[in-house]
């Protein structure tokens, strides 16, 4: 499940403030808070009560593993104003004008494409393929009951699955932006590396331990 929240970009004294939605998953940063957690707790009672080695390769562990967990967890972020559509992934930050945006995509993952034929995944909205089989049995229920020539009774719309109404949101932003002035631009990619530095740092470090060892 993903939930949207509102915060106010820097202000632009250019033009009028516009306000992101911002949405994330609930789940996975309740899930990158408990592994967080767990590596941790193991990790600062291996610094303080192992011996010989086992510090080090603890300490090399947790700067590999805390950036990496918090990447996929925390970090990924979907943020969409009048103006751009701004996806922080684990690895990356895409933003793209909305000018720039061919498609947004669901399948077994939410994408965006921009007019290039690019692809970037959507992260912080994951497909909930729960919420889209409740939402088929509602369908079915609804078709049913029809069927059976209850027509007094109205049978209200089944509500679709929530990651599929944040891109059908998405959606309909796009193409009633498209065409902004304030929309108009070049995607720009950036890599993130104050992740893959720390990452990077870890992984070498515990090969380097594992080896000499």
């Amino acid at each position: 499940m993903t939930t949207p929240d509102h915060r106010s970009p820097t202000p632009d004294a250019s033009r009028p403030e516009s306000k992101d939605r911002i949405y994330r998953s609930p789940a996975g940063m309740a899930g990158g808070v408990l592994l967080l957690a767990l590596v941790g707790w193991l990790g600062i009672d291996a610094l303080v009560s192992g011996n010989d080695r086992t510090p080090w390769l603890a300490l090399a562990g947790m700067i590999l593993t805390v950036p990496l967990v918090g990447a996929f967890t925390l970090r990924p972020a979907v943020y969409a104003n009048d103006e751009r559509l701004r996806v922080r992934n684990p690895w990356r930050v895409i933003v793209l004008p909305w000018a720039t945006v061919a498609s947004l995509k669901s399948g077994y993952s939410n994408e965006v494409v921009d007019t290039s034929g690019a692809k970037y995944q959507l992260w912080a909205v994951p497909v909930s393929l729960r919420g889209r089989k409740k939402v088929a049995r509602q369908q079915v229920r609804s078709a049913a009951s029809g069927g059976r020539g209850r027509t007094h009774t109205a049978v209200p719309d089944p509500t679709p699955a929530q990651t599929d109404q944040i891109m059908g949101d998405l959606r309909e932003l796009a193409e009633a932006r498209r065409a902004a002035e304030g929309s108009q631009g070049e995607v720009s990619v950036r890599w993130a590396y104050e992740v893959i530095g720390p990452v990077a740092a870890g992984a070498v470090l515990l090969v380097v331990l594992l080896a000499t060892g």
